[in-house]
């Protein structure tokens, strides 16, 4: 028997970026109760390193109502099943005018799952090159900038980087020893 039985799903919001639903189910203790998902299509997040210099970018996150550091990240709305590799490279370049000519595959993440269905491909970006940025409507006001890796670090340590995505996949980039192997140039 499944932990968990789904026995009524109801959309009860939906819009281009997401819907939410909520389920009436039955635990195996035949208990009934409901969920509430936020449904999202995955996005990817990508760690573009340079010369010791890690590319991060500032914009407005409306639901906190505040600019925030991170990492490049997003999706294809548009195109749900595109490659994530495709969309991380696109996304890397409409951000920050950056092309890899270089990207590893560091894993897959979910985000929250205790109320969405989203998860995140995460990439390191080397062997960079400067084209120029193709920001979306939505990415008003996005800004990009380089910093030292020691700088990144001193960020997320201060709470200037709040963003859990890039924070992780930072994480996940240093323990499996890709960090330490990038020297800055002098």
């Amino acid at each position: 028997m499944k932990e968990i039985e789904t026995l009524e799903s109801k959309s009860v919001y939906k819009n281009k970026w997401m819907s939410v639903r909520e389920d009436k189910i039955r635990r195996a203790s035949g208990a009934e109760g409901i969920f509430g998902v936020v449904d999202k299509p995955d996005f990817v997040v990508i760690l573009p390193i340079h010369e010791g210099h890690i590319y991060i970018v500032e914009q407005y996150r409306y639901p906190v109502e505040k600019r925030f550091w991170e990492l490049p990240q997003g999706s294809w709305e548009d195109n749900k099943d595109a490659d994530h590799l495709l969309v991380a490279a696109g996304e890397l370049k409409e951000e920050t005018g950056l092309v890899a000519n270089r990207m590893a595959y560091l894993g897959h993440q979910y985000l929250a799952y205790g109320y969405s269905s989203q998860g995140y491909h995460m990439y390191l970006a080397t062997e960079l090159e400067l084209s120029s940025t193709q920001l979306d409507a939505e990415e008003e006001g996005l800004i990009s900038k380089k910093v030292s890796i020691e700088e990144f670090e001193e960020m997320i340590l201060s709470g200037e980087i709040k963003d859990a995505t890039t924070v992780n996949t930072y994480g996940i980039a240093k323990l499996k020893g890709l960090i330490k192997n990038i020297e800055p140039k002098n």
